[in-house]
């Protein structure tokens, strides 16, 4: 009878063992599913700036693995995208060779996308199936897995309409295509830091309400930022603080109905993406200064102000980005450090939350 109890007593210990080797393996993966996917982002950056988007006219999403192979299955590809505006438009005369370097971009692109793909849906059967998975987290992950489905068929979308009357993407199907993938991102960080170890308690309301703003206003700065790319509105209005010479420029509500504006006119879209990122420069400002005093010294406090250091730095990067007129290496550096901000703000806000407990010392606390 000892002999049961003491056995008795031991399983806690145990089954809590056992979730926390689980979570510290359902982690590491999906870790690696964000550095593949901040891979995907730069080679996506890449491809945008570039103007690589295009080159493949056909959506393949099993036979498109294979590239061209031998002269003349180049030829065809090269032949079908001569076929739609933006050859006959921008790269009347392009040769096969500097075809070919736009072509590997985004077929690189698409490669990484399936990547992904095969990265999140073959653990996530095998962690399921041999019992690893926690009952909350299961929904959470099958929720991924179609998000990225779903990015799949809007990646197809956005080049869709740029084949037959565009000379590149649309503006709004560049900016879902690009929050989607910011949303995946996001989702997959926030899961992952939930199952981690956290060296603080949760933080106070108003401490967590203002890191959930944070990962908000970062999220709608990326938006704004594909419009941008989507209008080429970067290339023109090169100077900083004043745009076209001033503070408030003009000519920023031409188009009927006013709201237009906002998404079509390449000026309006630029000084909107200005003032947001003031204002996500002041709200890291304010979340920062307001955290240190509330949790002096804590690692939540710490964590607020290096998320202001790093809005900081990509607000330089943005800058030099506006001034160079969208030099690649200067606007690829602002895509991918878009990316890693939002990804640290999602982290921060995930935990001055706190950490899940064990479902083991849940079940021993009730």
């Amino acid at each position: 009878m000892m002999a049961d109890l003491a056995l008795s007593t031991r399983h806690p210990v145990q089954d809590t063992q056992r979730e926390a080797r689980n979570r510290f393996l359902v982690r590491m993966w999906l870790y690696a599913v964000l550095v593949v996917l901040l891979a995907l982002f730069v080679v996506g950056g890449a491809t945008r700036l570039t103007g690589s988007g295009l080159s493949i006219t056909e959506w393949k999403p099993i036979h498109g693995v294979i590239p061209p192979i031998g002269e003349a299955q180049w030829q065809e590809e090269l032949e079908k995208y001569r076929q739609i505006p933006q050859y006959q438009q921008i790269n009347r005369g392009m040769s096969l060779e500097e075809f070919k370097v736009i072509y590997w971009w985004e077929w690189a692109h698409r490669l990484l996308a399936r990547g992904v793909g095969f990265l999140v849906a073959l653990p996530l059967a095998f962690f399921w199936l041999t019992g690893r998975l926690e009952n909350h987290l299961k929904p959470k992950l099958l929720g991924l897995l179609a998000l990225g489905g779903l990015q799949g068929f809007i990646g197809w979308w956005m080049v869709a309409s740029g084949l037959s009357e565009r000379v590149s993407v649309s503006q709004y199907r560049l900016a879902t295509h690009l929050t989607l993938a910011c949303l995946i991102f996001a989702a997959t960080m926030l899961i992952a830091r939930g199952l981690a170890p956290h060296s603080a308690g949760p933080a106070g309301a108003k401490v967590r309400r203002m890191a959930g703003w944070m990962l908000v206003l970062v999220l709608v700065q990326i938006y704004l930022g594909a419009l941008v790319a989507g209008l080429h509105a970067g290339m023109s209005f090169n100077t900083w603080p004043l745009m076209d010479g001033r503070l408030w420029p003009d000519q920023l509500l031409f188009l009927d109905p006013a709201w237009l504006n906002f998404f079509e006119n390449p000026k309006t879209v630029q000084f909107t993406h200005r003032i947001g990122a003031y204002i996500v420069f002041a709200a890291a400002a304010w979340h920062a200064v307001s955290t240190w005093r509330a949790l002096p010294g804590s690692t939540h406090a710490r964590r607020a102000v290096l998320l202001f250091l790093l809005v900081c730095a990509q607000a330089v990067v943005g800058i030099v980005t506006l001034l160079s007129v969208v030099q690649l290496h200067a606007a690829l550096t602002h895509h991918v450090l878009a990316i890693l901000l939002l990804g640290f703000a999602a982290a921060h806000w995930r935990g001055t939350r706190g950490a899940y407990l064990p479902q083991t010392q849940v079940a021993v606390r009730s």
